[in-house]
């Protein structure tokens, strides 16, 4: 044994320690570089179209980040001066959030009206402590009967109300949305406070971002703690040894850090779903390290030294661990073909975090074997004895767990189309998130937090005044107001109504649409001299007049309702005359998902065709290579078989969970192969004994491995963040049902059909 990697470890074990704990020290420095985002444009490619579209909108007229203030009193009357009082206060208090461009509520609304041959445009409530009870009236008549108002900044009994804070984010938001939520946190305290009647809620596109990164930091902080001290647990569980925890633990450690300074060193911003990098890597960690450990201890029990004992562990499992290593970076690296970058990011941060783990596990571990105190476990032989008697098991029945595992499988198949593409990202976040509270209390109670946007361009300047424009406008808002999706439209056509109601002594006849363009265009221009600095109509039309904003606020949707509106909208315009493409942080994500899934099947594939041409140029034989496949490929499938039948949908997370396990599947199969074509090539075993040699040599590692793994993926579930948790409990299906398939089908496989000699 005295060559190869084996005897250098032996002979400069020190150094080995020291130089490989320097190199992953430096690697880890990269972590102090590492960034978050929480921005969820991140989601999306800068050229997917959807996002082209928003950004282009977003271009032209004012930001739609926000913050919403949503006010609820306990005797559920907004129009009260206390509460009115509240409101002004909140408005007030609002323009002072960082960033913000534009507040909206009920008592800075303004109202237009005729006095004489003069437009008035003003606040609508000045003074809130002098109202009296015909003054609170005539605001009542006026707010629940204004389309601008109604089911946007209050419920139509007046029971809720919102204040809308329009922030204008700059490019780099690292630092900025969390001092823009603490502000308007602050606000919402000292509301609560002062009015022990009144609640309110905070939801809005900001708090959405600020969601992103509290359950990315939420992730990091507290779910990688307790999967390492899971990790531990069982490791001294199953080896009964310190040296072999504390060792073990080393490589873990050393793996994360690096991990997390390779995403510093490469400037990738951490999100939601790549903040899981480390749990996975933790976890992925762990199997090399029991492989070498397994035989390691049992060198020992045989009589080997240390030196001896870690030799022909490493003899044994080097070509399979990076084998299984190799065909893990494969699968992560599939992620790059997702439609979302943070999935790329996920991908690459482990895939480098396996080739990290990979050197640790091989070098420092048996180093520190070497120079801590390890003696023999007094344990092995019962567990071999059990792993004896299921191998005889699974010899002696090898054709009815054929039968039985292929009957199992194609029932599990057959409930693949049971799942259907459905997301909504607010439930992305679990049930004791503040945002997604706040978000369906809003969604119940006032407004929606779904909306889709279309810029509706005249053709040419000052065309918005067109009344034929107008009229075609107006036919659009109104078709939309009836969709049983929509809960609001703003237009600018309710706007102009208005104005021209003004401007006819506020004849209730005259609320429509003005007839000459002459007319219209001067109504716009009083209206707009009229209006305070904060609250023009850029948010709704462009410099030029040339083209209006139109916003549609729905009810929540699952991704399927909201593409088939779109496709409804779509048909409308194009019927219509209408050019405009939906735009809006719902349809992005919503169009994002199919596309993901198609980019995915494409990774998969591909991953698989290189996993198996590479597992059969490692194991030197077409005919294991081939048989591989099955126990490789069927898990996922059977894991989104039994999906269709307990859950049935597949968000953005979910549907990047075939090609991540594919490369960890891998690992139990190329393991389990090894020895079984070690017992027919070196020891001419039959196929029935090479099966039996292979479960009582590596079955031990291999149950134990996925068991790690298991837990490892099933601690995500308790992720703040729903689509982290889904991934993880998938990915445990995955991986158990790849457990199954490597003890109860990939043996009766092989004693079936090979029997040639190699």
């Amino acid at each position: 044994m005295k060559n190869g990697l084996h005897f250098f470890i032996v002979k400069n074990k020190w150094i080995v320690i020291f130089a490989v704990f320097f190199f992953f020290a430096l690697v880890a420095v990269g972590g102090a570089k590492v960034k978050f985002t929480s921005d969820y444009r991140a989601f999306f490619k800068p050229d997917a179209p959807q996002l082209v579209a928003f950004e282009a909108l977003q271009n032209i007229y004012t930001k739609s980040h926000n913050i919403l203030f949503v006010v609820a009193p306990q005797d559920h009357d907004v129009f009260t001066p206390s509460i009115l009082g509240v409101i002004a206060q909140m408005t007030e208090a609002a323009w002072q959030i960082p960033h913000s461009i534009r507040v909206d509520s009920i008592t800075n609304f303004q109202h237009s009206y005729a006095d004489q041959d003069d437009l008035i445009v003003e606040e609508l409530v000045l003074d809130p402590a002098t109202l009296e009870d015909a003054d609170l009236t005539r605001i009542r008549g006026i707010v629940l009967n204004e389309p601008l108002l109604v089911n946007r900044l209050i419920s139509p009994g007046g029971l809720v109300t919102g204040v809308n804070v329009t922030i204008q984010l700059p490019d780099e938001q690292f630092d900025v949305i969390p001092k823009i939520v603490a502000q308007a946190r602050a606000i919402q305290k000292t509301i609560r406070q002062d009015n022990p009647g009144i609640e309110v809620f905070l939801t809005g596109t900001v708090m959405l971002d600020h969601a992103f990164g509290e359950a990315s930091a939420k992730d990091m902080t507290i779910l990688m703690p307790i999967m390492l001290a899971v990790v531990v647990i069982l490791l001294w569980w199953f080896f009964r040894s310190l040296t072999a925890t504390l060792a073990t633990t080393a490589v873990i450690l050393l793996a994360i850090a690096a991990t997390i300074g390779i995403a510093g060193w490469f400037g990738i911003k951490i999100t939601t779903p790549s903040s899981a990098a480390p749990t996975i890597v933790l976890t992925l960690a762990v199997a090399n390290c029991v492989h070498l450990l397994v035989n390691f201890f049992a060198g020992l029990s045989a009589g080997l030294s240390r030196p001896d004992a870690i030799g022909e562990s490493l003899r044994l499992n080097l070509h399979p661990i990076s084998l299984a290593n190799f065909t893990s970076i494969i699968g992560f690296l599939s992620l790059n073909f997702s439609e979302s970058p943070p999935f790329h990011d996920l991908g690459n941060i482990v895939a480098c975090g396996i080739a990290l783990t990979f050197l640790a596990s091989v070098t420092v571990l048996p180093a520190l074997l070497l120079v801590l105190p390890v003696t023999a476990p007094h344990h092995r032989p019962a567990r071999t004895a059990i792993m004896e008697a299921f191998s005889k098991f699974v010899v002696r029945r090898k054709t009815p767990l054929l039968w039985s595992m292929t009957a199992a499988t194609l029932v599990l198949i057959l409930c693949l189309p049971l799942n259907e593409l459905n997301d909504e990202y607010v439930k992305y976040f679990d049930e004791q998130s503040e945002f997604r509270n706040a978000t369906e209390f809003t969604t119940a109670n006032l407004t929606g937090v779904y909306t889709i946007e279309y810029s509706l361009d005249s053709g040419h300047p000052g065309g918005i005044s067109d009344p034929r424009f107008l009229a075609l406008v107006d036919q659009f808002a109104a078709w939309l107001r009836v969709q049983p999706e929509v809960i609001h439209v703003n237009s600018l056509t309710e706007i102009m109504k208005r104005l021209n109601k003004n401007l006819h002594a506020d004849e209730a006849s005259w609320y429509k649409l003005p007839q000459d363009r002459k007319s219209a265009a001067q109504y716009l221009l009083l209206y707009e001299m009229s209006l305070p600095v904060g609250l023009d109509l850029n948010n709704i039309i462009n410099i030029d007049k040339s083209s209006t904003r139109l916003t549609a606020t729905l009810h929540s949707l699952s991704t399927n309702e909201l593409l088939e509106l779109e496709h409804r909208v779509s048909k409308w315009l194009q019927n219509n005359g209408l050019h405009s493409t939906g735009s809006g942080p719902d349809l992005m994500f919503a169009h994002i998902g199919e596309r993901n899934i198609k980019g995915m099947l494409i990774g998969t594939a591909l991953a698989l065709v290189l996993i198996s041409l590479l597992l059969i140029v490692a194991l030197r034989s077409t005919r294991v290579g081939l048989l591989s496949l099955l126990p490789n490929l069927l898990p996922a499938c059977m894991a989104f078989g039994l999906w269709g039948l307990m859950v049935g949908q597949i968000n953005l997370a979910v549907s990047v969970v075939s090609g991540m396990t594919l490369g960890i599947v891998v690992d139990d199969t190329v393991h389990f192969l090894s020895k079984y074509l070690r017992a027919r090539r070196e020891r001419q075993l039959t196929s029935e004994q090479a099966v039996h040699y292979a479960f009582v040599n590596v079955g031990p590692a291999l149950w134990i491995t996925s068991l790690i793994l298991i837990v490892g993926f099933l601690v995500l579930i308790f992720s703040s963040f729903e689509a982290t948790a889904w991934m993880g409990l998938l990915t445990t299906l995955t991986i158990l049902f790849a457990l199954l398939a490597d003890f109860l089908f990939l043996p009766p496989i092989l004693m079936r059909f090979d029997k040639k000699n190699h």
